[in-house]
């Protein structure tokens, strides 16, 4: 006899999105009812998924000295800005948009880094009147802009040099930094000559070593051959009379799209540690930068079933949301699960999920089995990390909203953008 509805599909790694008589919730809250209150697409976060992953990271460092600083690119938006904010975060900035949206979030200046390779001296300016942590400089050029924008302001930026150390992360391409023909970073055979300039310009006062190596790291052996060659170059810079305060590894730990098994914040703390205390160096603040690892199984993406279409090739399940909503797959060829809100009994079919926008690359998924219908909502996993951050208004398309859900109650912590919204700013020619 065929059952009423079919066993629910695994959804493990993403306990605050778990099935329940055959609805998919997140925390309380049914998925459905938003959909329906607020349409689709439309990104929803789990508070207590957000919770979760900092403790995993508080719980690994203990008494340690190790300040963790999210990397807000993955996820930018104020509500969850605050909530890393409120529970003692620091920030991991690239620009200074982002600067402005972590203080307007409760943001503590002092437990900020700000990295990236093309800062503007409007963006230095910003940062050093704020008084942030550390800026984490990319090239000898930007050493002398800093210094020169902060001598004229009559003050010392804290600097900390981010050291290419010719490491494969072995991930994507796109994501990998840490290879010499990589955009980031001084050269690790440079570096200690860079860190001579630094000491010998006005504006400067150094205070650590960074490096950042890839991100979706499934495997931690990278971080200890880029760790092995930090440790020798802090050595020398000891030598050389250059004392350094902290050592910043980046971010980079992966999560689960699929079937991976990332490791733990803990299983990378104490092997650092380990190397750390070995070298001498275990008195230095250690400074994780982790993004991915701490939003992205918070999120998923809801999308409702517009056309099925059966080719000679293929079958598409033609969805409202497309490449401009979420990028990753058409950018990266990355993968992410796909649930139905409401699973239907019967033999399932072959599926490319696709969007709207006028382009090939517009897919979310390919070749998944699914039992659905026209009208049905899914829900596109492991959405919370490089999703509405990398949203765009491709072929004129609102960005969706996004919501919170804390317990049963849920939060819409940014409305959905209106053809209004789009074309504000703009004008016609007289």
């Amino acid at each position: 006899m065929t059952p009423p509805f079919p066993t629910p599909p695994d959804l493990a790694g993403h306990p605050y999105f778990q099935y329940r008589n055959n609805v998919l919730y997140a925390e309380d809250v049914p998925l459905d009812h938003l959909a329906e209150r607020l349409g689709t697409p439309l990104y929803v976060y789990s508070r207590a998924a957000l919770k979760a992953a900092w403790q995993s990271y508080c719980s690994a460092i203990g008494p340690r000295p190790v300040l963790v600083c999210y990397g807000m690119k993955a996820n930018s938006n104020l509500a969850v800005l605050g909530e890393f904010a409120r529970l003692g975060a620091g920030f991991d900035i690239v620009s200074g948009g982002e600067l402005h949206r972590a203080l307007t979030a409760g943001a503590d200046a002092s437990r900020i880094v700000f990295s990236g390779v093309g800062k503007q001296a409007w963006e230095m300016r910003d940062a050093l009147r704020a008084g942030v942590k550390c800026f984490n400089v990319e090239s000898v050029d930007e050493l002398h802009r800093l210094s020169d924008v902060a001598a004229h302001m009559g003050l010392r930026a804290p600097v900390s040099l981010r050291v290419n150390p010719d490491v494969d992360a072995r991930t994507h391409p796109y994501i990998s930094t840490g290879l010499k023909e990589n955009k980031f970073g001084i050269a690790i055979g440079d570096a200690l000559e860079a860190y001579r300039t630094a000491q010998s310009l006005p504006g400067l006062r150094i205070v650590g070593v960074d490096c950042h190596i890839g991100s979706q790291l499934t495997d931690i052996s990278p971080y200890f051959d880029a760790l092995e060659k930090l440790l020798d170059l802090i050595e020398s810079l000891q030598q050389a009379g250059i004392a350094i305060e902290h050592l910043d590894l980046g971010g980079g730990l992966g999560i689960r799209y699929l079937d991976e098994t990332p490791p733990s914040p803990r299983a990378l703390l104490d092997r650092v540690f380990e190397r750390m205390n070995a070298r001498g160096q275990g008195h230095l603040q250690l400074v994780l930068e982790p993004g991915r690892s701490l939003v992205g199984n918070a999120g998923v993406l809801l999308t409702t079933v517009q056309y099925i279409k059966h080719a000679e090739a293929r079958n598409f399940a033609i969805v409202d949301a497309a490449m401009n909503d979420l990028l990753r797959p058409a950018l990266y060829d990355a993968f992410h699960g796909v649930q139905p809100l409401h699973p239907r009994a019967g033999d399932p079919a072959e599926y490319d999920l696709v969007g709207p926008v006028c382009e090939s690359a517009d897919w979310l998924a390919k070749q998944r089995l699914l039992t659905i219908r026209q009208g049905d909502v899914l829900a596109v996993e492991s959405a919370g990390a490089y999703g509405v951050t990398m949203a765009s208004n491709y072929n004129s398309r609102g960005r969706p909203a996004e919501v919170m859900v804390d317990g049963d109650k849920y939060y819409v912590v940014r409305q959905r953008e209106t053809l209004a919204d789009q074309l504000r700013g703009e004008s016609l020619l007289p």
